[in-house]
């Protein structure tokens, strides 16, 4: 019989040990303290639902990361959340039901069947905070300052924003009237920035929109890109202009509040653009191939739960962001190392030492105080003329 090693993982799931997971918890409890001091608050969803909940307005990307399962009870299938931002906008729509602003955040482990890229873990901490109820640039600039804001917190070094709006090539493609497949290959052409495909698959277009979406292909790169983008969308439908007057206030204001953060604009960057509708953003650091942080604005996604509600935010990974984070976290080391026993006055001062916030570790039977430096305590409890008194480790 085969000998099985029970110790093994699966690919891209791992384990957080201490220290490690101390700082990733530490860190967790400053970044949503960050988010309540902006008046978001936190809440809680379930590891694992419905399917249909789980995937709505969501692309083919979420369907094939979602692990699923049939539910025993119901007979229905049901997945394992692999995006938690769905049953945020559930909890806005359906379960609060709350007219104006609402302000809601999250931090909990998802599964993904199949990882973002080659290296990239399957069981990634997502942490993020989503806006409802309010269709204006300032939500957008809003969300995007919150998760600066984080990075700041964090320290994580050499940010860079990509900024960009899928209504520019969706009002784009609505006006030439594409076909579903064709505007998928478009779509799939524009990612790739492969402009002969564009140029073929636009070839018989009437000559203006023909020219406006092929000019999505090389509309990249620094603050210019929104002037030219203005000269070459002149004649575009009003949604389209209405969404570059979008980006362009937004990036105003950013370049208001972060002088100093470098801003890339791709008007061909359509990412999420089954999912979102708006404004989309995405934060990289050198040396990552992957964004770290992503979001956008997803204004469609609560009419499957009964409300459509203007909606827009941002998720990260946890375990990515302290890694990469360059700040100092605290992780309380030391502790009190208390004697096997059963005396009544020592259970009493082990109590009040604790209460105080004071971290006590007391024996179990056989352990020696040689044990206390593994369970990383560096003084002891030790009874001196009838009183227990906490004195340096002394071994």
């Amino acid at each position: 019989m085969a000998t099985v090693d029970r110790w093994l993982l699966p690919d891209g799931i791992e384990e957080v040990l201490p220290p490690e997971a101390a700082r990733i918890e530490v860190a967790r409890r400053k970044v949503l303290d960050l988010f309540q001091s902006w008046g978001y608050e936190f809440v809680v969803t379930p590891h694992i639902e419905y399917l249909e909940s789980l995937l709505t307005g969501a692309g083919q990307d979420l369907d094939l990361r979602t692990f699923k399962v049939i539910d025993p009870q119901s007979g229905r299938q049901m997945g394992f959340r692999a995006d938690i931002t769905p049953q945020v906008a559930r909890i806005d729509a359906h379960t609060l039901r709350r007219e104006g602003p609402t302000r809601l955040c999250y931090a909990g482990s998802v599964l993904h069947a199949q990882p973002r890229a080659l290296s990239s873990s399957r069981s990634p901490i997502q942490l993020g905070a989503e806006l409802y109820g309010d269709a204006s640039p300032s939500s957008d600039v809003e969300v995007i300052s919150l998760m600066l804001a984080m990075l700041e917190l964090t320290d994580v070094p050499d940010v860079h924003m990509d900024l960009g709006h899928v209504g520019i090539y969706r009002g784009l493609a609505r006006a030439a009237g594409l076909s579903g497949a064709v505007e998928q290959q478009l779509f799939d052409a524009l990612q790739r920035k492969a402009i002969d495909e564009v140029v073929a698959l636009t070839a018989d277009l009437p000559a203006e929109l023909a020219a406006m979406l092929r000019s999505l292909v090389d509309l990249c790169g620094g603050r210019e890109v929104l002037a030219q983008a203005r000269v070459r969308l002149a004649g575009a439908p009003g949604p389209v202009v209405a969404a570059l007057d979008d980006l362009l206030t937004i990036a105003e204001r950013l370049s208001l509040r972060f002088p100093e953060l470098p801003l890339y604009f791709d008007l061909g960057e359509l990412r999420g653009y089954h999912y979102h509708t708006g404004v989309v953003f995405a934060v990289f650091v050198p040396g990552m191939g992957q964004s770290i942080a992503q979001g956008g604005r997803y204004d469609d996604i609560g009419a499957d739960f009964g409300r459509a509600r203007p909606a827009t935010g941002f998720s990260t990974d946890l375990k990515s962001l302290v890694t990469l984070g360059r700040a100092e976290i605290e992780v309380p080391s030391g502790g009190i190392w208390a004697p096997d026993s059963t005396e009544s006055a020592l259970w009493q001062q082990v109590s009040r030492l604790r209460h105080e916030g004071q971290r006590v570790v007391q024996a179990l039977p056989g352990q020696a105080l040689s044990d206390a430096a593994q369970a990383d305590c560096d003084r002891q409890l030790i009874q001196q003329n009838g009183q227990w008194q906490v004195l340096p480790l002394a071994l």
